[in-house]
């Protein structure tokens, strides 16, 4: 029957859900970056695809090429506006005093937000609303009489610091998840060890004490004063 035929077309070009097969529906970038930061916060990097997020909108992974080149620029969207989550905080004058608050406040506020480490180490991604904490860092260290090479080279070294310690932290902290793992230092040491490595074997057994008992604001202090000290006795590159 001709109508039986129109019918039987006409669902052809239908999907299973009923809707018209064609172009994919027109995807809101914000839903995309808000699904993609979802999947990441609660189930890390790993997790994240571009077809699992167009799965998520119910549309196809060669819709979401039209807003992103591939799965580290969304990760860089998804980084983008994280810092204004949190508010700057009161800083003190002194240029040294503040140089070391501000690098504080960046540990802080990346430890509260660990899986922004996994995005960081693809290199290239940057939150441009965390740069102020960059400008603050080289700002100091300019006012403190280092030289531009030496004020962004401080940053660096800040950044290293605050970048390998929240690393490590988190490292002890999926070891602590996990005890029944396998040994790892300083427990792999034995007293066949003391005579090549005599003074960790010495503090093997004190060693997650000592460790514990660390201050982040007392250690930046320091590679700050090392930094300055550092930039005082030596001539200027």
């Amino acid at each position: 029957m001709p109508g039986s035929e129109k019918k039987t077309a006409e669902d052809g070009r239908r999907t299973t859900s009923g809707r018209p097969v064609g172009r994919p529906r027109r995807l809101d970038p914000d839903r995309m970056v808000a699904t993609a930061r979802r999947i990441v916060e609660e189930e890390g990097v790993d997790a994240l695809s571009m077809r699992r997020v167009a799965k998520e909108l119910g549309s196809t992974p060669m819709a979401l090429y039209h807003y992103v080149q591939d799965k580290d620029e969304l990760l860089m969207l998804t980084l983008a506006g994280t810092a204004a989550d949190f508010p700057r905080p009161e800083l003190p004058e002194d240029p040294r005093e503040r140089m070391v608050a501000v690098a504080v406040h960046l540990h802080d506020v990346i430890g509260r937000i660990p899986w922004v480490l996994d995005i960081l180490a693809l290199g290239e991604p940057t939150d441009r609303n965390a740069l102020w904490m960059v400008e603050e860092i080289v700002d100091c260290a300019l006012a403190c009489g280092l030289t531009p090479a030496r004020s962004v080279r401080a940053y660096r070294t800040i950044w290293s610091y605050v970048y390998g310690d929240l690393v490590l932290r988190r490292a002890a902290a999926r070891r602590a998840h996990s005890p029944a793992r396998r040994q790892s230092f300083p427990e792999t040491l034995t007293p066949k060890d003391a005579a090549e490595l005599p003074r960790l074997t010495a503090v093997k057994d004190r060693w997650r004490a000592y460790a514990a008992d660390y201050e982040v604001a007392e250690e930046i202090d320091a590679v700050v004063a090392g930094l300055l000290t550092r930039a005082a006795d030596t001539p200027a590159p």
